[in-house]
């Protein structure tokens, strides 16, 4: 493409965006501008098999009682309690290593950390440890959901490096 076509492309982007974020919709990103982005997928088992016990567990107790009826709520918990270890399961958790920021997705939704709002990155075994300026940690670790810790450690190692963020190994 030439200059000037990816700068028209790129001003109309901005008005858009301005005009998206006054509405409350996300923005739009550019192609060339999400190939520097390098995601490590994770599998959360743990929850799920945990989920799928504790309903087994409920089955037993209620079935022990030999007054008890299986009526509609029976089911209908047994059921919520699948699909949610379900949910659990096939929604991977993952990291998003990009130019700027690191995203992985939380209980309430896909977060952003920029690099200039982290403090520190930790990492001790099989642990991986985002610590921002203010609010929780994000841990990522190997035993619960599976993540690539050793290919996560060299690209966050590159992204410390590039924007100075101090390292703890």
């Amino acid at each position: 493409m030439s200059r000037s076509w990816e700068r028209k492309v790129k001003k109309n982007m901005e008005q858009i965006n301005k005009q998206r974020k006054k509405s409350g919709a996300g923005n739009l990103v550019l192609n060339s501008e999400k190939k520097h982005e390098v995601t490590f997928k994770g599998r959360n088992i743990v929850l799920p098999i945990v989920l799928i016990l504790f309903i087994g567990m409920y089955n037993i107790i209620l079935l022990m009682d030999p007054t008890y009826k299986i009526d509609g709520m029976y089911w209908a918990t047994n059921i919520a309690y699948i699909l949610l270890a379900a949910l659990f399961f096939f929604r991977k958790p993952y990291l998003t290593v990009s130019k700027e920021y690191v995203q992985t997705r939380r209980m309430m939704g896909d977060k952003q950390l920029f690099a200039v709002a982290i403090k520190e990155i930790k990492v001790q075994g099989g642990y991986i440890i985002i610590v921002p300026n203010n609010g929780s940690s994000w841990a990522f670790n190997k035993t619960f959901n599976r993540y690539p810790i050793d290919d996560m450690k060299d690209e966050l190692k590159k992204f410390a490096d590039k924007h100075h963020i101090a390292w703890t190994e």
